[in-house]
């Protein structure tokens, strides 16, 4: 039965504000999601919320009355708790403005190698140790254009970091993703014949002389230190991004863009 909130210090609306935290992400294997695309996408993609919190008011002011009776019926169901909140409940649940009325608690995803597609001529990229979960988020962005087939985080900031979900606009849960070590990640990638392309600026060869029409990953590294020993031993070629003024690197997204559409580029928009 859907219950209605209107103290801004109920406990279920403080558990929800504690998912900002890695460590209650971590401990509960929950995150939040909030934005109305973001929404949309991880119920699309077949994710049942825990919990579902709702503004009537709002909801309906930004066009989520399908989205709610969805979320009646999963409560209905006994499949998600939903509640109904005040506008001022809501303004102090939501981390963002235009949040279009609700906010989801959803289970962490599933992220193993494993569940990565598996298709003839792959195209996968590596993120190692991502910095900045907005710089991952559009990453992801990046990946659903482009077609990528899966994307690998190797440490760095956690995928189920909600700013990674707001920056991604919800291809979080449209772009398989795995997390993994380098060394698991770098195995499971060799045995599938995936040949991985290192994106680094001490590299002799410009990206576009690379040949990516085959199976291929391209792995990029965090915003400060680059790709770690590991990957670069590892890679079968190294590329380089050329810089022709003083700055000597790009934003991570920005040059991850790059690379990913030369891939598309040579494989002629396939």
């Amino acid at each position: 039965m859907t219950t209605h909130l209107t103290s801004p210090h109920n406990p279920h609306v403080k558990d929800a504000l504690k998912l900002e935290k890695r460590s209650e992400r971590v401990r509960r294997r929950l995150t939040r999601v909030e934005g109305a695309q973001e929404v949309r996408r991880a119920l699309a993609a077949g994710i049942v919320p825990v919990e579902a919190f709702v503004c009537p008011e709002i909801a309906a002011e930004e066009g989520m009355g399908d989205v709610v009776e969805m979320l009646e019926r999963l409560d209905a169901q006994r499949r998600t708790r939903l509640y109904t909140v005040t506008s001022a409940v809501f303004a102090r649940l939501a981390i963002r403005e235009e949040s279009g009325g609700v906010v989801l608690i959803i289970p962490f995803l599933d992220t193993r190698l494993a569940r990565l597609p598996q298709r003839a001529c792959p195209f996968f990229t590596v993120i190692d140790r991502p910095e900045k979960p907005g710089n991952l988020g559009a990453i992801l962005r990046t990946a659903d254009a482009a077609g990528v087939d899966g994307v690998i985080v190797c440490g760095g900031v956690d995928v189920h970091n909600p700013n990674v979900v707001r920056a991604s606009l919800g291809t979080l849960f449209t772009v398989p993703v795995a997390e993994a070590t380098a060394q698991e990640a770098i195995a499971w990638l060799k045995s599938r014949g995936v040949r991985l392309i290192a994106t680094t600026p001490k590299a002799h060869t410009l990206y576009t002389a690379v040949d990516m029409t085959g199976p291929v990953a391209i792995v990029m590294g965090s915003e400060a230190e680059g790709l770690s020993q590991e990957w670069l031993s590892a890679a079968d070629v190294q590329a380089a991004i050329p810089m022709a003024g003083q700055a000597d690197s790009l934003n991570l997204a920005t040059a991850t863009a790059l690379m990913l559409y030369e891939v598309v580029r040579q494989r002629g928009n396939r």
